[in-house]
């Protein structure tokens, strides 16, 4: 794509959504404890339960951080009250036709194992133009949900969107906001969430060379800032499962992984959806065409994990990143968790 063109599409972020240029003011949260949710795996992939504090360091800018609250649930004796939920958000926004129906008949698939006993409360959400529809409450019987897909008509895009670049800008702003709003309804409900969004994500517009104006970066930062807050806070872990074969591109948001620091050092990748997954704490599956499967790997982090509370040091200013770490006493196993945080100054501080 011609640099021209693409300088035009870095002006388009910002003036083709009212609103999308405007920052998000930062929560004034500083100073209070943080909790994190931590998956801990065998290098199997298989949840591991059954350690205590003293396995595991939590570093906070590569500096010790004093844990004062942990927990371990094992999903069993030690089960988390509420609940841990679950949602599969089909994206009819960016995924054709062939593959809404195909992932229909996965998740069926999915639901209806076990004889419909489903491991936590679920629910199924479609991503539309029009928004976001589905259930309103969760279910442990997978029976209901499955007949629920049964009596769905094909949900698909109802408008013709634009075509070539311009078209991924407006998934782009269409997919990242509403990824925002379901996060921040999710957050509200008590107990952890896992979003397990089916299909492969919106564009990510990594053409390099695109020199974006100060405007779009503050906004997209903002975006950054709001969606990395109210996941960690919200206590919810984001997955990516899509159907295929791994690809070319199947790993380039790999490259975009660390944690955003300033303002001038953002651009669209860094709000992907494998990007956001991935620093929630949460998994991106390879595309795979068992689906269900997909998901079974996901859902073997609802019941299995721990927590650790600790307190953030004073901040500097404003969405002050701060890089994450969880280092485990044990060999051969591997923590999950948020890769980051956005701190404030302590409410008493600011003017």
């Amino acid at each position: 794509m011609q640099r021209s063109l693409w300088t035009a599409l870095a002006l388009l972020l910002c003036l083709s959504a009212p609103g999308f240029c405007q920052p998000v003011p930062a929560s004034p949260q500083g100073n209070e404890n943080i909790t994190l949710i931590v998956m801990v795996t065998d290098k199997s992939g298989h949840p591991v339960p059954g350690l205590a504090q003293s396995d595991f360091t939590l570093l906070d800018n590569n500096h010790p951080a004093g844990v004062v609250a942990f927990h371990a649930f094992d999903g069993t004796a030690q089960a988390p009250d509420p609940p841990t939920e679950a949602i599969i958000l089909f994206d009819t926004v960016n995924t054709g036709f062939e593959q809404v129906s195909y992932a229909r008949q996965q998740v069926q698939n999915f639901l209806l194992q076990n004889g419909g006993h489903l491991p936590v409360p679920m629910a199924v959400y479609w991503f539309t133009n029009q928004g976001v529809e589905g259930s309103s409450e969760s279910t442990s019987d997978g029976n209901a949900l499955a007949a629920q897909l049964e009596a769905t008509e094909g949900h698909l895009r109802s408008i013709n969107r634009s075509a070539g670049a311009y078209g991924a800008i407006e998934l782009f702003q269409l997919s990242t906001r509403m990824l925002t709003v379901i996060a921040g309804n999710e957050a509200k409900k008590p107990g952890r969430k896992l979003i397990i969004w089916a299909g492969p994500g919106w564009p990510m517009l990594d053409s390099p060379g695109i020199n974006y104006s100060m405007k779009t970066q503050k906004s997209l930062f903002g975006q950054i800032v709001e969606l990395s807050t109210v996941l960690r806070e919200g206590h919810i872990a984001l997955y990516s499962v899509s159907q295929g074969m791994p690809g070319e591109a199947t790993f380039m948001y790999q490259s975009y992984l660390k944690g955003v620091k300033k303002v001038n050092q953002v651009s669209p990748p860094d709000l992907s959806l494998k990007v956001i997954a991935v620093q929630s704490g949460g998994l991106v599956v390879s595309p795979s065409n068992d689906l269900a499967a997909s998901i079974s790997t996901c859902m073997q982090d609802a019941n299995v994990f721990y927590t650790l509370t600790f307190k953030p040091p004073p901040a500097d200013g404003p969405n002050e990143y701060h890089e994450l770490k969880v280092k485990l006493d044990k060999p051969g196993l591997t923590a999950r968790t948020n890769t980051g945080y956005y701190n404030q100054p302590d409410r008493e501080a600011l003017p």
